[in-house]
């Protein structure tokens, strides 16, 4: 397990970053299991993944997007997204229409029952969220904003 509160730790040498680089690898891998552990455990109870949820958070963010609008928001192939996205829409999690001006175009929204079951997989990562940054303060906050910002801009290049 990974100590994060060994202030004494040495801030130089090669071997000491790596030490250090790992301790952050461990704290996001940790921190993530520990954010998705809720909304997964609700989602295998009715036979979901986190991809559902993924679609579901980004669907409730775009209401009436099209599908491919919502491939490029959530950066996945058609494939990843073609089967979940088919199994919300069956068991009524998700409403599709065709385009008023293009049929050819599909819009998206959350049903009713979509919107409670996101709300629902969501307000727990708020909550936890909530609960780490008021511990922390707003400086930490800050720099796990920006962190977390350079590291998805350090995969966009």
């Amino acid at each position: 397990m990974i100590d994060l509160k060994n202030k004494d730790r040495k801030k130089t040498g090669s071997k000491n970053r790596n030490l250090e680089l790992n301790q952050a690898l461990e704290a996001i891998h940790f921190g993530f299991k520990t954010l998705i552990s809720k909304p997964d455990e609700r989602l295998a109870e009715i036979g979901y993944s986190r991809v559902h949820h993924r679609i579901l958070y980004f669907i409730a963010r775009n209401s009436e997007c099209s599908v491919n609008g919502l491939l490029v928001v959530m950066g996945v192939s058609k494939q990843y997204l073609n089967r979940p996205l088919r199994q919300l829409t069956e068991d009524g999690y998700v409403d599709v229409k065709q385009d008023s001006q293009d049929k050819r175009v599909k819009r998206i929204k959350l049903s009713k029952l979509g919107i409670q079951l996101e709300f629902e997989l969501t307000e727990d990562q708020r909550k936890r969220f909530e609960k780490v940054f008021r511990s922390a303060g707003p400086q930490a906050e800050e720099g796990w904003r920006k962190v977390m910002q350079l590291l998805v801009e350090s995969g966009e290049n």
